[in-house]
């Protein structure tokens, strides 16, 4: 049984086939918190509001492609660190080639099998989890440093004082 105060990742689907996204997220439903979207622009709005820790998204859909949905998302810094892995039936060395080079992951053509999806999505949420502790821990310890640097500098100021106040006493 999970942990009930543990938080589940989240995950965002994004695929224009019904049954493609019922698959999905039946498959990784019991380990993380599941949401969907079927368009881009769709997929866009929703990972802005909610931030989740991994878009599996496709390339091939009507309005805006998956590329598309990418590039935006790694152009703003908000969600550029959001990992993205693409789930597609494009399956040539340019469109995977082109998939990592906006930003993606990982690259999964389909039909794809349920364990490697598993699995791929399982390493990547570690990962995500590990570097998300690391930025906590660099942004706590500089904070601490910075609360250490200000109490030096207090210190050292006041220091100073104490020894012009010496100085005067004894003129």
């Amino acid at each position: 049984m999970k942990d009930e105060n543990h938080i589940r990742q989240k995950i965002l689907i994004v695929d224009d086939e019904p049954a493609n996204i019922k698959v999905l997220g039946e498959m990784l439903m019991y380990d993380y918190q599941i949401s969907f979207a079927s368009s881009g622009p769709e997929a866009i709005e929703l990972v802005k509001a909610n931030h989740p820790d991994l878009l599996l998204l496709d390339i091939v859909m009507p309005d805006m492609d998956g590329y598309s949905v990418c590039r935006q998302l790694k152009d703003d810094e908000s969600t550029e660190k959001i990992p993205v892995i693409f789930i597609t039936a494009k399956n040539s060395e340019e469109d995977e080639k082109r998939g990592f080079d906006l930003g993606a992951v990982d690259y999964i053509t389909k039909p794809f099998n349920i364990s490697l999806v598993q699995a791929r999505v399982k390493t990547h949420m570690e990962l995500k989890r590990h570097r998300d502790f690391l930025e906590w821990l660099l942004e706590k310890r500089t904070n601490e440093l910075e609360d250490t640097k200000r109490e030096y500098i207090h210190l050292f100021m006041r220091g100073g004082m104490l020894d012009d106040s010496n100085k005067n006493e004894n003129n």
